[in-house]
């Protein structure tokens, strides 16, 4: 009995000591493609709230600014580490922006990899932008983080590959 009892203990502190990889399946980096296609559309036709929903960061889109009253708890939860809440006004300003530099003729997905060092999991994509008639410009990084469930937001576009090439 007491051996089995001291076994069991060992077992149990051995498997606290054991660490898994958590690996993805090919179905579920559909997502992040999904999400950089609905993007790259809305790019095009101007659609700033879709754009600021499928923008932002694992804490939730750029677009959920919230009432008056949802900022106010949000400030005070600056204090213990939480995020700020924008303005809707600087929301669309933003994505005005990143529509006018991304605005586009044709794109292709190209590659995929997981960015390394993050606390959350992160995908980057690559995409060649077919921009202003010129050849494509290649590789523009759109990086991605899980934002709950199975919901994929974009939190970083290397938006000056495509300005330094104007």
């Amino acid at each position: 009995m007491r051996r089995a009892l001291i076994l069991s203990l060992a077992a149990l502190l051995v498997s606290g000591c054991a660490s898994s990889r958590v690996r993805t399946s090919r179905a579920a980096s559909v997502a992040p493609h999904l999400v950089v296609e609905r993007f790259l559309q809305a790019v095009n036709t101007r659609d700033l709230v879709v754009m600021s929903r499928l923008f932002g960061t694992s804490s939730g889109p750029i677009g959920d600014t919230g009432s008056s009253f949802g900022c106010f708890w949000k400030k005070i939860s600056i204090i213990v580490g939480g995020h700020s809440c924008q303005k809707w006004r600087d929301v669309e300003l933003r994505m005005d922006v990143i529509a006018e530099i991304l605005r586009h003729e044709d794109y292709r997905i190209t590659s995929e990899r997981r960015v390394a060092g993050r606390d959350v999991e992160t995908i980057r994509l690559g995409v060649n932008l077919k921009i202003g008639g010129r050849s494509a410009v290649p590789d523009v990084g759109f990086t991605l983080v899980p934002a709950g469930g199975a919901r994929w937001l974009l939190q970083e576009i290397e938006l000056v590959k495509i300005t330094s090439s104007r």
